[in-house]
């Protein structure tokens, strides 16, 4: 139900979109009493998407269909340039969404999302409407691969995982002969060439921008906040692969570098069931899967705790100079949790 008379204590970004979607959204309470930065307790006011129960829905090596590039918009024009990396063994797409509106000084608001031929394929009109016509539009640039999945998987593997020392090379999944450990490579390229290009297209704000991944895109959104903390000033990740190498992306935690002085970082967190509770490991293999490879992966999901994302949020959380959101999603599995976490993301990224 619409308020008649909206809570003045919101933020316009939030109320506006709020108002929008029908929502009543309250102000900012801690989701738990040992995280000391505040917390909201229900930061999505663009609608989320239904959940398919079809999960071989949400793979990304399902071909991506028509996007709202291909549709068209209204209020969004769309470009593309493509780029290799250093090596020429990695071909990159990169999609923008540029506001039709004129840009604010000093720019749009950016949003950067890792896996970004699926991330592209889960944005809709109504949400660029929505963005578009209440408050600030907001720029857009998803980072992907030159192929028509949804991702390809070896890249990804490798550009998303880190080099972990002592190990010549890093193996992402040596059972299929997937390297990993290209993360550190696959940041210089952001920084050197892509992050420079796509603000030389898109006038954008470099004090409001935020990296989005998902799985292990968020494994790598937080590589970058604990390695690189100047990059960007927002980081939102959903899932992330924390079991990742026997957790090894806690040891890099353990070790991260200062933020920046002189402005505030922020980072969301997002957890579906996956990264909340323990999973269902006796459930039916879906067909076509390798049951060996399969029990493999689940067990390598057992090198964290069940609950490693939340108490990973809650230790960020006492950063000084860093604002946590943790949002949890109860319920919601590992795939459909990537277009899940798509609209608060598009919210944060927003204001």
């Amino acid at each position: 139900m619409m308020p008649t008379s909206p809570p003045h204590h919101l933020p316009r970004r939030r109320l506006l979109l709020a108002l929008a979607a029908g929502t009543a959204l309250t102000g900012c309470a801690s989701a738990s009493k040992t995280m000391t930065k505040p917390m909201t307790s229900d930061l999505t006011a663009l609608p989320l998407p239904p959940i398919n129960q079809d999960l071989s829905a949400y793979s990304l090596s399902r071909p991506v269909g028509p996007t709202v590039a291909d549709r068209g918009s209204s209020h969004y024009r769309f470009e593309r340039f493509s780029l290799d990396s250093a090596d020429g063994q990695r071909h990159y797409r990169v999609q923008l969404a540029i506001p039709k509106a004129p840009a604010p000084r000093p720019g749009y608001p950016l949003l950067v999302m890792l896996d970004g031929n699926a991330a592209f394929g889960s944005l809709t009109d109504e949400q660029l409407t929505l963005l578009a016509t209440h408050g600030q539009p907001l720029a857009i640039a998803t980072l992907g691969y030159e192929t028509h999945l949804g991702v390809d998987v070896d890249a990804r593997s490798f550009d998303y995982t880190p080099a972990v020392p002592g190990e010549n090379p890093t193996w992402d999944d040596q059972a299929r002969n997937r390297l990993g450990g290209g993360a550190d490579l696959f940041l210089d390229l952001l920084e050197q060439k892509m992050l420079p290009e796509i603000r030389r297209r898109v006038p954008s704000d470099p004090a409001r921008t935020t990296l989005w991944g998902h799985s292990y895109g968020g494994l790598l959104g937080l590589y970058t906040l604990f390695t690189r903390p100047q990059l960007f000033p927002r980081y939102a990740v959903a899932d992330p692969s924390l079991w990742w190498h026997d957790g090894y992306i806690l040891d890099v935690e353990a070790h991260a570098k200062s933020l920046p002085w002189g402005h505030r970082t922020e980072l969301l967190v997002m957890a579906g069931s996956a990264g909340l509770e323990v999973q269902n490991e006796t459930r039916a293999l879906r067909p076509g899967l390798d049951p060996a490879l399969v029990l493999a992966a689940r067990e390598r999901r057992r090198a964290v705790p069940p609950d490693a994302t939340p108490r990973l949020a809650e230790r960020q959380g006492a950063r000084r100079g860093l604002d946590m959101i943790w949002k949890p999603f109860p319920g919601i599995g590992h795939g459909p949790m990537r277009p899940t976490s798509i609209p608060p993301t598009l919210e944060f990224a927003a204001r």
